[in-house]
């Protein structure tokens, strides 16, 4: 299914294999410098994350070389510490910013609403994406971390709709965060944002009441979310009262946003098939667009390696693999090409519609109604 490792162990934990990954800390002295000088240099958090790794993507290219998967986390701890530094990193960066700007009144009330829209960008593109590497893993510290990650982005069920709704029901009906064949992401984007809340937190209510437990137990998840966003939204007031909750709320949405655009990008159109009775077959690396682009998988710590992360979802991210189009399907570009197109669901259809169709007709050429698999879409043309 994959490939012999083509990656040994001191390679893989060699300071110049692991440093492309620490690219992202790039974005915060672009972000210093957008809250100092205002104006123009807002763009810049954006134009590095969209275009700049968009055009890294076209000049590098494709990797596919793969690490031991069974590596032993001390033999990749260069990885994981970027993850779990960024948690505080990003308190820095937005709560300084909120302090800086409010207090120096330097820049005009629009320039700082544009500022925080694009910390939103850093926020979700790196801090959401950082969070759900952490959730994965065992150790609380890193649980904790992606808890507050997500707190400061004010999605903090996400956590819960990841792991007990989205992992168990990935491309399948069930799962609100599939996006169905036809469905443009506009359409997708206030779906999820209504359905995902209580259908996280219905699960986490299901799984107490298999312990015994209410839903107003204090073991429930829930109410560590609502005490860590409470005490961001808090800060914020602090700071500079409402409107500083404005521009850290703005600041959510932006990342919030970013989260949607991928969340979409990652499983469109496809599905597990359906056994009868409800169940659906085990989730294979079919179930998850894949894109092997190399610069903005260093952005993106292997996300788009995404189909091995379903396959296998407790694999840190310097161990995923890399799956060939026999295996999973592929994504002509990067996730930032690809987000950037799906803003445009005309433009979507004609590049994904037809590899939907080619992926259905490769894996599963015996299904002739797909109606059934899309009835959680609007109607679209096909």
């Amino acid at each position: 299914m994959t490939a012999t490792p083509t990656i040994t162990k001191s390679d893989l934990n060699s300071f110049a294999r692991a440093l492309p990954f620490w690219c992202s800390l790039i974005l915060i002295p672009l972000a210093a410098v957008g809250t100092v000088y205002g104006g123009w240099t807002i763009a810049l958090l954006p134009v590095a994350t969209w275009y700049l790794f968009s055009a890294l993507d076209a000049v590098i290219g494709l990797y596919s070389g793969n690490a031991d998967p069974q590596t032993e986390d001390k033999d990749i701890q260069l990885y994981r510490w970027i993850t779990l530094l960024w948690a505080p990193l990003q308190f820095i960066t937005i709560f300084g910013a909120l302090w800086y700007v409010t207090t120096t009144g330097h820049l005009h009330w629009a320039e700082e609403w544009a500022l925080f829209a694009a910390l939103g960008v850093l926020s979700g593109t790196i801090g959401i994406n950082y969070s759900h590497e952490l959730m994965h893993q065992k150790p609380k510290v890193e649980r904790w971390m992606a808890d507050i990650l997500l707190a400061m982005v004010l999605y903090s069920h996400f956590r819960s709709e990841h792991l007990l709704v989205h992992h168990r029901y990935v491309a399948t009906p069930k799962d609100p965060v599939t996006a169905r064949y036809g469905e443009g992401f506009w359409r997708y984007f206030w779906r999820v944002l209504t359905a995902c809340p209580p259908s996280a937190f219905k699960a986490e209510k299901a799984m107490l009441a298999r312990k015994g437990k209410s839903w107003t137990h204090p073991s429930n998840p829930f109410w560590r979310y609502w005490a860590l966003q409470l005490a961001f939204v808090g800060l914020a007031y602090w700071i500079a009262g409402f409107w500083g909750v404005f521009l850290f709320a703005g600041q959510a949405f932006g990342a919030i946003f970013q989260l949607e655009l991928v969340n979409y990008v990652e499983h469109y159109g496809l599905t597990r098939r359906h056994l009868g009775d409800g169940k659906y077959e085990h989730v294979l690396p079919r179930h998850s667009w894949n894109a092997n682009h190399k610069a903005s998988n260093w952005l993106l710590i292997n996300l788009q390696r995404h189909s091995d992360h379903h396959y296998k979802p407790d694999r840190r991210f310097p161990l995923l693999q890399a799956h060939d189009a026999d295996h999973a399907p592929q994504l002509p570009y990067g996730y930032p090409v690809m987000t950037m197109a799906a803003l445009v669901p005309s433009l979507w259809r004609k590049i994904m519609n037809p590899k939907v169709k080619a992926w259905r007709n490769q894996n599963y050429p015996d299904i002739t109604d797909w109606a059934p698999y899309n009835k959680a879409a609007n109607p679209m043309p096909r």
